[in-house]
């Protein structure tokens, strides 16, 4: 009698007949929305999907929120269009390949192999998680099985792509061709069934406002002061090489030795922070010491990862950067990764609009703004400020000793009309300097007060806050000495900005 075949030689026997490699060129799409996928995937799903009982719609989805349906290799070891991995977490390629006998070097090289393979490691997944034959006819019942195909080993990070692939299914995939057979995926709206053991939301703790946190593994940053022991003078752009949560895991991982202080992902602009602006990422050699890095999800041969809401996003970040580090919002401050003297990387690549770029990053300094330096006609100040030489905003800032009476250094500003603005100030910082020096705002309604510890801080712009200020030429903003806390009160800066 006959031996029944165990489901791993089944396995191997079909993925045996794949022996023709699909080649295509790729058609660009776009995460969370409609996208092409190339005609010649079609027999490579279609089959997957049946010899492995696996939802077709999935697979096309995965291979849309993985690689945008392309070949290649992404920075943190995933391969082809299922972007099956071997370089970070678990060995998803060699997993598959075990499963279907297939070498390795197939998987990576062969698209029909890969999604082949894909669809292999899928199902069994969805038997370890104990699905029936009608459970994965529900194409929501697959979350589980998908989160642990992304190899990402913390599990809050595998959901963020798990969430990416069935943004997709929700959003449907279609090709947009003339041609009679067409790779599509169906509308899903039911949500997926996700497990109630899923991870709690990470704090919002990061320095951007908008950003998540989830720090970058410790070996893969220098822990610094910055800008006490290293001035920042740029921003850096970077195209990821691989998608949102895999980058944010790679850097994770202690063995990359590589990471950004942000990332930014393509579907909606999701900011999440890895290194503290203080911390020297290593994204750019010779250069990190002075930069902040910011890495955007994508390839730089797909112009579809940058999509609106990624370049909105991330140019309201890098305009927080520059504005917090003192920075111009201009091309010589803000860099691409390929324009670093010593860089071997060519990202963010020809398809990086930098015209629209810029024009989002200088959406704020298109608005009336006036910055007053204690060098200039505007500021006003009693003989008991005295002018420093050193530290300053342009070089210089006046200071003086703490009394208990009026003696206010003040800047003058013509506000163009009354309304609403956003006050910053800056200051050198010392330790020998006041904890609470007194901050006056000349409002529509009064002076009000705003208390700010300089011995910290300093070398950047701070914001007071917004107030209601008032049209014509006035003293707006002042340093007062009149504090019972002791230590040096600095002058030197103030910018307004209408909100």
């Amino acid at each position: 009698m006959s031996q029944k075949p165990t489901r791993r030689a089944v396995l191997a026997a079909g993925a045996a007949a794949i022996s023709t490699p699909v080649f295509a060129t790729f058609a660009a799409g776009s995460p969370r929305a409609p996208m092409s996928l190339p005609q010649g995937l079609d027999t490579a799903f279609d089959r997957a999907a049946r010899d492995h009982d696996v939802p077709r719609d999935l697979l096309v989805a995965l291979a849309q929120s993985l690689s945008a349906a392309q070949d290649g290799a992404s920075a943190y070891g995933g391969h082809g269009v299922m972007q099956l991995v071997d370089g970070t977490g678990a060995d998803t390629l060699g997993m598959a390949a075990e499963l279907t006998g297939q070498p390795e070097a197939r998987l990576r090289e062969n698209t029909a192999a890969n999604v082949y393979g894909a669809a292999a490691l899928l199902r069994s997944l969805a038997d370890d998680a104990g699905l029936d034959e009608a459970g994965r006819a529900r194409v929501e019942a697959w979350y589980e099985p998908v989160v642990e195909y992304t190899g990402i080993p913390d599990l809050a990070v595998a959901r963020m792509q798990a969430d990416a692939v069935y943004a997709a299914l929700a959003g449907g995939v279609t090709n947009g061709g003339a041609e009679a057979r067409l790779t599509t995926a169906q509308a899903h709206a039911t949500p997926p069934e996700v497990s109630a053991a899923a991870p709690p939301v990470q704090p919002m703790n990061a320095e951007y406002p908008q950003a998540r946190w989830v720090a970058a593994h410790s070996s893969n940053y220098r822990v610094a002061n910055r800008p006490n022991d290293h001035a920042i003078d740029r921003v850096v752009i970077h195209t990821a090489q691989g998608t949102y949560a895999g980058t944010i895991s790679w850097f994770q991982n202690s063995s990359s030795n590589v990471s950004a202080h942000y990332v930014v992902r393509s579907s909606d602009g999701q900011v999440t922070q890895m290194v503290r602006h203080k911390d020297v990422g290593w994204h750019v050699g010779s250069s990190n010491n002075r930069s902040i890095g910011i890495e955007h999800e994508g390839w730089v041969d797909n112009s579809s990862w940058y999509t609106e809401q990624m370049y909105r996003s991330s140019a309201a970040l890098t305009r927080y950067i520059c504005n917090r580090h003192g920075l111009p919002l201009n091309r010589a401050h803000i860099v691409g990764h390929n324009e670093i003297p010593d860089a071997t990387h060519t990202d963010p690549g020809r398809h990086w609009d930098w015209d629209r770029y810029m024009s989002y990053v200088r959406d704020d300094s298109e608005r009336w703004r006036i910055v007053v330096d204690n060098d200039q006609s505007g500021f006003k100040a009693s003989g008991n400020w005295a002018r420093a030489t050193a530290s300053g905003y342009g070089g210089t800032h006046h200071h003086a000793k703490p009394v208990q009476q009026s003696d206010v250094a003040w800047f003058h500003a013509r506000i163009p009309s009354t309304g609403s603005y956003r006050v910053d100030v800056w200051y050198p910082q010392g330790p020998t300097n006041n904890s609470r020096t007194p901050y006056l705002v000349s409002t529509t309604t009064g002076l009000q007060t705003v208390h700010m510890d300089q011995r910290s801080g300093g070398g950047r712009w701070n914001t007071l806050g917004t107030f209601r200020l008032e049209a014509g030429n006035r003293p707006t903003v002042g340093v007062s000495r009149w504090t019972g806390t002791e230590g040096w009160i600095e002058a030197d800066a103030v910018r307004i900005t209408q909100a």
